[in-house]
């Protein structure tokens, strides 16, 4: 079967899941490696694979950066508030956003405030540069409140799978 090994439109079975959560682990895997850890021939996972690509559950491969190592010292979670909240007037906002390096992760957000930023920087000074001189310019902003890490507990680009398991 060529469209996924048994699957059916968003149906995950038990190699898809495996598949998924190995290359969560590494996605620098070989087809042998991953078809070995699976228990599945390579062929057939090859096109599971394939088939996870093209159905969108796999979105792509990166690696990993620690931040620190490469001078990136403070993250801050900036609620950014805009000044209406009309869809004509927060795409600009959004657009923009979309464009920052710095921010490494954006969220509509419930309760006070429009969006959840996530926003690295080298150190504080640079931080503060780029709250004055990005941040409170970009269109519809009205405010700005930040919220610095003191340290992580957990950081990862994973998701959960147990709940896809099949009984």
């Amino acid at each position: 079967m060529l469209d996924g090994e048994g699957a059916s439109g968003d149906t995950l079975d038990r190699f898809h899941i495996a598949i998924l959560a190995e290359l969560q682990r590494d996605a620098r895997l070989s087809n042998a490696e991953l078809s070995a850890r699976i228990g599945l021939s390579t062929a057939p996972t090859w096109r599971r694979v394939r088939w996870l690509e093209e159905q969108g559950f796999i979105t792509g491969y990166r690696a990993e950066i620690d931040r620190r190592k490469i001078g990136l010292g403070v993250l801050a979670f900036v609620r950014l508030d805009a000044d209406r909240n009309t869809g004509a007037s927060t795409k600009p906002l959004e657009d923009a956003i979309r464009q920052l390096p710095e921010v490494i992760s954006c969220h509509y957000i419930s309760g006070a405030g429009t969006f959840e930023l996530q926003v690295l920087a080298t150190d504080l000074d640079a931080f503060s540069r780029f709250t004055i001189d990005t941040l409170l310019n970009l269109p519809n902003v009205k405010d700005v409140h930040t919220s610095f890490s003191l340290g992580e507990v957990k950081a990862s680009g994973g998701v959960p799978l147990a709940h896809l398991q099949q009984s």
